[in-house]
């Protein structure tokens, strides 16, 4: 029995594989043209895009809104030169006193620098032992030898221009002996303080326990024995005459006469 199939049907089917094929490549040609054109019309495009003053430009170009810079104020501090403080010394004020007052003594204090605190004066040290009479046996008070104050004691200051007493001359009538309270004085010197009342170096020294007759301090208290020498009188300068003699020129008076 033969099953092969008739020759006109093989035919068909060839032809009709030619065809399919054909219209293949033709489907391939086609796509490969607008692929051609399509691209060169793209070419065209940018081309005429990027020429100047072109009208493919104009009419594909869309208004750009501009944009508007808003500027916000930012709080920006401007750095300023800033003085370095300089540190100074505190001076503390002092009190003016008119009368005589009562002082602690601080760490570091001795008399000079109490003095120039208060502004005491050149008398100012002899002003304080004048107020803070030493009392050996107590204690208190400050020791004209040593002059030496401890902190934390309480002394009697000067007010500031407070002057020193002076000394008075004795009467002549003072019974022989008679004590008397005397301060020293700047300058001052044993021999010229018993001179001024009649006493002794011997009898003022024996008095106040002096050792060192020359370490007298200003402003230290004596006590003085008064009139314990009699006293001298000088008697005045007496002028010697003058005995004229050969080539003595003696003075001639002038008369001016009165209108």
């Amino acid at each position: 029995m033969n099953n092969r199939p008739p020759i006109s049907s093989s035919s068909n089917v060839i032809n009709s594989y030619r065809k399919r094929r054909q219209r293949g490549n033709m489907n391939i040609v086609y796509i490969l043209a607008g692929l051609f054109v399509l691209g060169g019309i793209v070419l065209l495009i940018y081309w005429l895009s990027n020429t100047p003053n072109n009208p493919v430009s104009n009419l594909l170009a869309t208004e750009t809104p501009t944009p508007t810079m808003t500027f916000t104020p930012t709080s920006t501090s401007t750095p300023t030169e800033t003085s370095t403080p300089t540190e100074t010394s505190t001076i503390t004020p002092t009190a003016t006193f008119s009368v005589p007052f009562n002082y602690t003594v601080q760490d570091g204090d001795y008399l000079a620098l109490i003095v120039e605190k208060y502004n005491l004066g050149n008398d100012g040290v002899a002003l304080i032992l004048l107020l803070n009479p030493y009392n050996a046996e107590s204690g208190t008070g400050v020791d004209p030898a040593t002059q030496n104050i401890v902190p934390g004691e309480i002394i009697l200051l000067p007010n500031p221009g407070m002057k020193l007493p002076t000394a008075t001359t004795i009467p002549p009538d003072l019974p022989r002996g008679q004590k008397i309270d005397y301060i020293v004085q700047s300058g001052d010197t044993l021999a010229g303080i018993a001179s001024l009342y009649n006493s002794t170096e011997d009898d003022i020294a024996k008095e106040n326990n002096i050792i060192d007759r020359n370490a007298l301090q200003v402003g230290q208290t004596l006590v003085i024995p008064v009139n314990m020498v009699t006293s001298t009188p000088t008697r005045p300068p007496t002028s010697t005459p003058i005995t004229p003699g050969p080539g003595t020129l003696l003075p001639t008076a002038t008369f001016t006469p009165v209108n």
